[in-house]
């Protein structure tokens, strides 16, 4: 008599679900902890960013006996003649668009506030301290204040 067997080679269809489902979850874990990298990466940037900046405006004050207003700060030729070597992506958010300082802190970008409030360097009178602020991804901000 001849046996008819079944030739059993191939997975069912719950043992591929189980792979797919399987996959999809390494999957989602893979996409969750790169964003979280990313995020933590372009908060170090903002940090070393601001930092970058307080040591110029440091040395500025240094040499000149005062910090620069928000104008000052923001215009390219002033930097390029009184912060030398401050690159001018040093001002740019790693997500925002603009390379310049903001009067109040907000997100994508840098908060450049001098004091008194007033200061213009002149009439209004000279600027004696700053804040230098951060908004982060991951939460809060980073604030760095003058030394005096």
């Amino acid at each position: 008599m001849t046996s008819f067997k079944k030739n059993n080679r191939g997975f069912t269809i719950v043992e591929l679900l189980i792979v797919i489902v399987v996959i999809g979850i390494l999957a989602a874990l893979v996409i969750v902890t790169y964003n979280g990298i990313q995020q933590k990466a372009r908060d170090t940037e903002r940090k070393t960013d601001i930092n970058a900046l307080a040591s110029h405006l440091e040395a500025y004050n240094a040499s000149a006996g005062r910090y620069p207003t928000l104008i000052n700060a923001n215009d390219t030729t002033f930097r390029a003649a009184n912060m030398k070597g401050l690159p001018g992506d040093a001002l740019q958010d790693p997500k925002g668009a603009a390379q310049t300082l903001v009067s109040a802190p907000a997100a994508n970008s840098y908060a450049y506030e001098p004091s008194p409030a007033a200061c213009d360097n002149a009439a209004g009178g000279d600027c004696v301290s700053y804040v230098l602020t951060a908004t982060l991804e991951s939460g809060g901000t980073f604030v760095k204040q003058s030394s005096n």
